[in-house]
């Protein structure tokens, strides 16, 4: 059983010395890594952003949860990260998925495409990145991609590559993770307009996702380690109205997220043993939460960490 990390999940500031501040406290409250997601809106862009948070920290790992494919160009993209991880001195985690937020696309103007054919080419960018990272000189002709004479560099510090996180929901892209990635990212999966199902976030259906991973992955299994986003969290004394007030803003039932893995609350032992029981259940021994709970869990971040 794999012992636990614990990354925070943040994205906005209000200013440089906000955004270096919050990831010097997250170092030092003992967290592993600080984890950007990649959208429009209000949050900070994820590449500088890690940057900085980079610059500002000796110790913490930084990661994107996770790189939109579509958003960017693959062999720029392997070139951004390389370089991340070298200014980093070799702290980056890389993260990547299909995409899938509408408005993002919306407001990119870029075609929102069925699923598979987004997820088509995730796979194949996030095999061309690896190329990129490990081969002097790529030559690479995709269905979606084409590339000429690719020399990356510099190359990672990371050899023979930083940590690649893949995450989805969808049986594809956790196949492709089962067989790709070094950290499978657990979310849940969406309906046509981008919209996480409701009837995804609960335990059983995490369960079969596990078993689909831990199918294909066969021998590699015990070298994944398994992630997942924590939506929200909460220290309270009222578990269950904690679950309640969350159910309804869900337009659903408590009873299909109170084990949910996606959310935690409670008092800090009830969340204790929520963690403990999901990872003998599920092998979820990689946990973010929400940058504004990061001070409420940090006395479980120190007794479990590294555990």
């Amino acid at each position: 059983m794999r012992p636990f990390r614990f990354a925070v999940i943040a994205s906005t500031a209000a200013s440089h010395a906000d955004w270096t501040a919050k990831a010097r406290r997250a170092e030092e409250l003992g967290y592993d890594v600080l984890l950007v997601t990649d959208h429009m809106g209000a949050q900070l862009a994820p590449i500088p952003a890690l940057m900085s948070a980079a610059a500002a920290t000796t110790r913490l790992r930084i990661g994107s949860f996770v790189f939109a494919n579509d958003y960017r160009n693959p062999v720029m993209l392997a070139k951004e990260a390389a370089t991340i991880d070298v200014l980093s001195g070799g702290r980056l985690e890389f993260g990547i998925g299909a995409g899938w937020s509408t408005r993002d696309y919306e407001q990119l103007g870029i075609p929102y495409d069925t699923p598979g054919r987004r997820v088509d080419r995730m796979i194949e960018a996030t095999r061309l990145i690896d190329r990129l990272w490990r081969e002097e000189v790529v030559d690479h002709t995709g269905r979606h991609y084409t590339v000429r004479g690719a020399r990356l560099l510099p190359k990672p510090v990371q050899r023979p590559r930083p940590p690649v996180m893949i995450g989805g929901g969808g049986p594809r892209v956790l196949g492709f993770a089962a067989r790709h990635a070094d950290i499978v990212a657990f979310a849940p999966s969406v309906d046509a307009e981008g919209k996480p199902l409701l009837a995804h976030l609960g335990s059983g259906p995490t369960e079969r996702k596990v078993a689909r991973v831990r199918e294909v992955a066969g021998d590699r299994f015990d070298r994944l380690e398994l992630n997942v986003i924590v939506f929200d969290a909460q220290v309270s004394s009222d578990r269950h109205s904690a679950f309640a007030n969350l159910a309804a803003r869900l337009k659903g039932t408590a009873a299909a997220i109170v084990d949910s893995p996606y959310f935690l609350f409670g008092t800090l032992d009830e969340i204790r043993a929520d963690l403990l029981r999901r990872r003998e259940r599920f092998g979820i021994s990689y946990v973010a939460v929400p940058d504004k709970a990061m001070e409420d869990l940090a006395p479980l971040v120190a007794e479990l960490r590294g555990r």
